[in-house]
């Protein structure tokens, strides 16, 4: 049986976030089916936001989108001009992707340094032995 958990935030200019998945028995699988995002103030200000999710801490947070990282899970771009004629962006979800621990929210602004809001929807999934120990093998492998 699955069910659609979702959250949401304001991420600050190169910050970075963690949203706590994990359980004890890792038997609850994710998969992400949706990224939203949005500017803080929709009034006359140009951005350009780069948002990445990873399935794993981050070193450093940057706007450089790389799809041979087998940590990144999505990634969503938004942007807007001082004139209030263009709001638009590009999601990417590698919605194959299943995994079992928390993911890593960053976000770098390109045009200023301005936060961005984020949606993200989850898909939440029950996983049999395999599939866990799979997801946990991934995860475990791409941490060293």
């Amino acid at each position: 049986m699955s069910r659609i958990v979702s959250f949401r935030g304001l991420l600050a200019n190169g910050a970075q976030e963690r949203i706590s998945l994990q359980t004890n028995n890792g038997l609850t699988g994710y998969r992400i089916i949706k990224i939203s995002l949005i500017g803080e103030d929709l009034t006359g200000r140009t951005q350009e936001s780069v948002f990445k999710i990873n399935s794993i801490i981050q070193s450093s947070v940057t706007g450089t989108v790389d799809f041979s990282d087998q940590t990144l899970l999505g990634v969503g771009y938004y942007q807007q001009n001082t004139a209030n004629t263009y709001f638009g962006g590009t999601t990417i979800v590698f919605d194959n992707i299943k995994f079992n621990q928390d993911i890593y929210l960053t976000h770098t602004e390109g045009a200023s340094t301005y936060p961005v809001n984020y949606y993200i929807e989850l898909e939440q999934m029950d996983l049999n032995l395999d599939e866990a120990t799979v997801a946990t093998l991934k995860n475990i492998r791409n941490n060293d």
